[in-house]
């Protein structure tokens, strides 16, 4: 190599040098943005600003930074319920805040038991002579929890406002399987388990129906009683009973229709809105921006108040969303994670442990794993308490049969014990394309489980079998743990679902409460006054850079989460339209799946959507035996 070439060569070498150099750093960098806390210094005498866009949830699911940069999009945003009920409880006190407000305008829904904590915050603060005042697009049920409670519900005067109730249609596809020749093998124990029946039947079964109307029921009587006694001018009878007659009176105008029936205040633009907070809280000194007022946004003054450290330290672990093997979440809840979680905390010197769970269940492992991992501090003689919040059913019951004491709402769904399990096989569909299996068996096992060639009738005993010995395990746990007998845990299981008022009255519920009563209930076991204790949330993060990583993403013009747009009866129901793949995708990758057996409530309200476990090795029996025959 002659000599320019070879310095050439050091040249090439030491700029790409620089460059690895400069990408590391910026990248350290981007790493120290993200993982910055929120600025405190932001707060400012003015309205608290609660931008509730997207849903209210129990634990934010996990973001990828540099995933959501590098495809420009971010997901639907979430926010924590405590989060806001811990920022209206001290903006009651505050004498920076001279008003809260609530903007709904891209609020997408959150669960009974949520909305109503929040609901109940908005009255303490109006307790405090504090205006609270809610602005949206269009109402419905959920938005209606929380502007039940505000001093002035505002709607846009061509925005709409509906209250619906609860109740909705799943999909069945026992019919698609037969005309695709698909055999969805279906095991179960439990009369009222309804999570299998979309693969076996083309309708609902009277029992199934019986127990989600009787559930159903509860919820929208403790619903209608919550927004009544909120907001008593609200004509409720009159919206839900004869909505058209109702939108009819008012000339088909449904926002001036909303007004009439109580269900808002006034009919106004943002920028009308705006003026009017600017009247209760003050103008903004920064800007001349139509419908500005003085605010402060909930990111900013939950860093600037801070947490309590004060006494005792009582953990909190959260189990919210579909409990899956592996160390899947935030958001969803990954068996192998939470229990790691819990088994770190245990030499962490807590009083106390309070279980949160907000999940409709999932993964038989993998609630037992977390299961396990509770028990050992009721092993070491640490109190244990569950709180239930919007739904603790099937796996999310078993994970809180280790409490001592379990707390619930009335809005609360809960139960669902029972086990199922589906397995798809193709032999019919095969047969039809030509395609037979024949081979040597020297065991009725050998072989199996043949997804071509079909399941051996000793393939299919063994199948019953594990889901009968499962269904008892689960018995076993709940008669333990609740001091009932076998026979009447039996009785009030078989995959029924409850509410948390039924739950209480047959032994399954101790007490109605949220989480504070359930901290307060075991920093008391644990010895620990009032005032002389706080609460410690297992794994949270430090930081909270989801609001960054969305001004990064949206402005380079990247795609904005989804969000209803709900102007009008027509954007609302394009919304629906809109989900109808998302819940085809999710139904059909429950069947084709391995996921073991499983205690999941699907026919519970409002279930999250699935999340595919973590690759490798699957646990439990049925996912083992479907994971030897494919690889």
């Amino acid at each position: 190599m002659s000599f320019v070439g070879k310095v050439w060569a050091i040249l090439v070498g030491i700029k790409d040098g620089l460059v690895l150099a400069f990408m590391l750093l910026f990248f350290v960098m981007l790493f120290g943005i993200l993982s910055a806390r929120p600025n405190p210094g932001q707060v400012r005498e003015g309205a608290l600003l609660v931008d509730l866009s997207g849903f209210v949830v129990e634990e934010k699911s996990s973001l990828d930074p540099i995933q959501a940069i590098l495809s420009r999009s971010a997901p639907v945003e979430e926010t924590r319920a405590r989060d806001v009920v811990r920022a209206l409880d001290t903006a009651a006190s505050d004498k920076r805040i001279k008003a809260v407000v609530l903007d709904l305008t891209t609020f997408l829904g959150g669960g009974q038991v949520h909305l109503k904590e929040i609901g109940a915050a908005m009255d303490r603060v109006r307790q405090a002579r504090k205006p609270v005042l809610t602005y949206g697009k269009g109402y419905a049920d959920d938005h209606m929890l929380i502007a039940a409670h505000a001093s002035e519900v505002w709607l846009d005067p061509i925005g709409v406002a509906v209250i619906s109730g609860p109740g909705r249609n799943n999909l069945y596809f026992a019919g698609l399987l037969e005309k695709l020749s698909v055999n969805a093998r279906v095991y179960r124990v439990g009369e009222y388990k309804a999570a299998v029946e979309p693969w076996s039947r083309t309708g609902m079964t009277d029992e199934a129906r019986a127990n989600i109307g009787g559930l159903y029921g509860a919820l929208w009587e403790e619903y209608k009683a919550n927004v009544s006694r909120a907001r008593p001018r609200l004509q409720l009878a009159r919206v839900t009973g004869d909505p058209a007659a109702w939108i009819a009176s008012s000339g088909g105008d449904m926002a001036e229709a909303a007004r009439a029936a109580g269900m808002v205040d006034k009919l106004g633009d943002k920028a009308q809105f705006g003026a009017r907070v600017a009247e209760l809280a003050g103008k903004d000194p920064w800007s001349e921006k139509p419908g500005s007022y003085a605010a402060s946004d909930l990111t900013a003054y939950l860093a600037d108040i801070g947490q309590p450290q004060a006494g005792k330290k009582i953990g909190v672990v959260t189990i919210a969303g579909e409990i899956v093997d592996g160390d899947a979440g935030p958001g969803i809840a990954g068996g192998t994670r939470i229990a790691d979680l819990l088994d770190e905390a245990l030499d962490d010197d807590l009083a106390g442990l309070v279980v949160r769970v907000d999940s409709p269940g999932g993964s038989v492992t993998a609630s037992e794993e977390i299961r396990r991992a509770i028990q050992r501090y009721r092993d070491r003689g640490i109190p244990v308490a569950a709180s239930m919040a919007n739904m603790a059913a099937s796996g999310g019951y078993w994970v809180s049969t280790p409490a001592e004491r379990i707390f619930a709402e009335p809005e609360t769904v809960t139960g669902s014990i029972g086990v199922f399990a589906v397995v798809p096989t193709f032999e019919q569909t095969a047969a039809r394309l030509g395609v037979t299996s024949d081979g040597y068996r020297s065991t009725p096992l050998s072989g199996q489980p043949d997804f071509i060639g079909g399941f051996t009738p000793a393939m299919d005993t063994l199948m019953q079998t594990t889901i009968a010995g499962t269904y008892k395990d689960f018995l076993s746990l709940v008669s333990k743990a609740r001091r009932m007998p076998v026979e009447r845990v039996d009785a009030i299981a078989q995959g029924q679902v409850w509410d948390g008022g039924t739950a209480r009255q047959n032994g399954l519920v101790d007490a109605f409460g949220g989480l504070p009563e359930a901290l307060a209930w075991t920093a008391q076991k644990a010895g620990a006054r009032e005032g002389e204790w706080h609460a410690v949330y297992l794994g949270e993060r430090g930081g909270d850079y989801d609001s960054l990583i969305r001004r990064l993403v949206t402005s380079e013009g990247g795609a904005r989460a989804p969000a209803i747009s709900n102007g009008d009866l027509f954007a609302m129901a394009a919304t629906r339209s809109e989900s109808l793949g998302a819940r085809l995708a999710r139904d059909v990758e429950r069947l084709l799946g391995t996921r073991g057996v499983q205690a999941f409530c699907v026919e519970c309200p409002g279930r999250p959507a699935v999340v595919q476990p973590p690759a490798g090795r699957p646990e439990g029996m049925l996912a083992l035996l479907a994971w030897l025959a494919t690889n």
